[in-house]
């Protein structure tokens, strides 16, 4: 597995979608404003999802925009070569989502109120879904080798670096009242209140059938459906959605299906070297 790639400030991104210009122009000129929301995410950890979730409850459930503008320009990524233009068009309210580090964030949030939101999901079902959506990214050199994709993971090679530095840098502000967290797993188990949850958080009231709403239209089947949800509108040379379903399951614990006792059992001893420092749980660690 590999990619066209350069370093900046440690951390690994593709030539084909950033670049040292567009990385500098997120941490050190971006603007900040004090409504903008960011969706925060290690790669395949619920990045769309959470997209259509906050743009949903941002139209107060009208499904509209989530079934007319391509979910990358409705939340575009702060660090992508693209953000500039794509900015631009944003109304307020911004929702903007990024794979960044803490340490490579904009500067200026530092100084402002606007709000994070940031996603985790177990790692072991994070390896089985990029291994299957790199197989779909044209610049990408996939293999069928499973455990090499565990051994890249756990060596953090791929873009944005390693996940357990991921999770710390951001789990430095995790008291901060414009901090919150979430779990892809608890999504899944129960949407609706994490919904409530968002709302509160985002001080945005809505009514119980909007809530229904909201819930309704970002459900995995719903996604499925609705091909702005998925990269449709993105060029081949990026994603080419011949080789694979930009949406595969929406679930959690498919890496059993995948992991054999003693990769499991590998991963398990890595994870718990590397997680001891950070004194908190997770509900994957319950499984």
């Amino acid at each position: 597995m590999s990619f066209e790639q350069f370093m900046y400030k440690g951390v690994r991104f593709s030539t084909k979608i950033h670049s040292e210009d567009s990385l500098s122009f997120e941490e050190n000129e971006f603007e900040v404003f004090d409504d903008d929301v960011f969706n925060i995410t290690y790669p395949k950890s619920g990045t769309n999802w959470m997209i259509e979730i906050l743009n949903l409850i941002k139209h107060n459930g009208d499904a509209t925009i989530s079934q007319t503008v391509p979910i990358n320009q409705r939340s575009p990524w702060c660090e992508a070569i693209t953000f500039k233009d794509q900015v631009a068009k944003l109304t307020h309210p911004r929702f903007i989502t990024s794979h960044l580090p803490y340490h490579l964030f904009a500067k200026s949030f530092s100084t402002s109120k606007a709000k994070i939101i940031y996603t985790i999901r177990n790692p072991k079902d994070i390896i089985v879904s990029l291994f299957y959506f790199v197989k779909t990214l044209s610049f990408f050199k996939a293999n069928n080798n499973f455990q090499d994709s565990i051994d890249y993971f756990l060596q953090g090679k791929g873009m944005y670096g390693s996940w357990f530095d991921h999770i710390k840098s951001w789990m430095q502000i995790k008291g901060d009242s414009r901090f919150f967290f979430i779990t892809y797993e608890e999504l899944l188990k129960d949407r609706r209140g994490s919904v409530v949850r968002l709302c509160k958080f985002l001080g945005k009231e809505l009514t119980d059938a909007q809530i229904d709403s909201v819930v309704e239209h970002s459900s995995f089947n719903s996604m499925k459906e609705n091909k702005m949800s998925y990269w449709s509108d993105v060029k081949s040379e990026i994603v080419d959605q011949t080789k694979g379903s930009f949406l595969r399951k929406g679930v959690s614990g498919d890496w059993k299906n995948h992991f054999t006792v003693a990769q499991s059992e590998h991963f398990d001893k890595v994870y718990q070297e590397r997680m001891k420092d950070l004194n908190m749980s997770f509900y994957w660690e319950q499984e």
